[in-house]
């Protein structure tokens, strides 16, 4: 890669790997290894394709993509039936929002990887359902249906007990 398009590439790195992390955070469901693990892929297969990915009208989006797809194709092909039995924080959270997002992640790491998804792109990321629908290869339609289908589940899973972690 020449110098100038590698500047361009670790500019774009620095200014997006937080952002990327946290959307992986949410897609992950709160694990932090395979969060990273998807962020380290995206940017491998964004570097490979950097000269493409620098005359594309949004990069952010292209990356986006990248994750999100990264993410489902790495569902799909999981073979392993290793999964973590209890949720321990890498670090110490504080805060009045502690109790409620770690429900909201026990409840998002319940949901199928293509729901996560859908909801990470439509409320997390603020999508519309056209970007979303582009992003996941499915119709507008078809995000419509399952993103109406994840926030019951959502619901189900939270249940009545959501209204007890909101700070009043």
């Amino acid at each position: 890669m020449k110098s100038a398009q590698e500047d361009a590439y670790l500019e774009f790195v620095t200014a997006r790997a937080k952002a990327m992390y946290r959307s992986a955070y949410v897609l992950a469901a709160g694990d932090t290894h395979l969060a990273e693990d998807l962020v380290q892929e995206t940017l491998g297969r964004m570097y490979v394709h950097w000269k493409r990915v620098a005359r594309a009208d949004n990069p952010v989006a292209y990356a986006q993509t990248v994750l999100v797809r990264t993410f489902l194709s790495l569902r799909r092909r999981r073979s392993t039936g290793e999964r973590p039995l209890g949720m321990v924080p890498d670090r110490a959270t504080s805060g009045p929002d502690t109790a409620l997002r770690l429900a909201l992640l026990d409840a998002l790491a319940q949901l199928p990887p293509r729901d996560r998804a859908v909801l990470l792109l439509r409320y997390w990321e603020d999508r519309s359902i056209e970007e979303t629908a582009q992003m996941l290869r499915l119709s507008s339609s078809a995000v419509r249906s399952q993103g109406t289908r994840a926030l019951g589940r959502l619901r189900a899973l939270l249940g009545d007990s959501l209204a007890d972690l909101v700070p009043h």
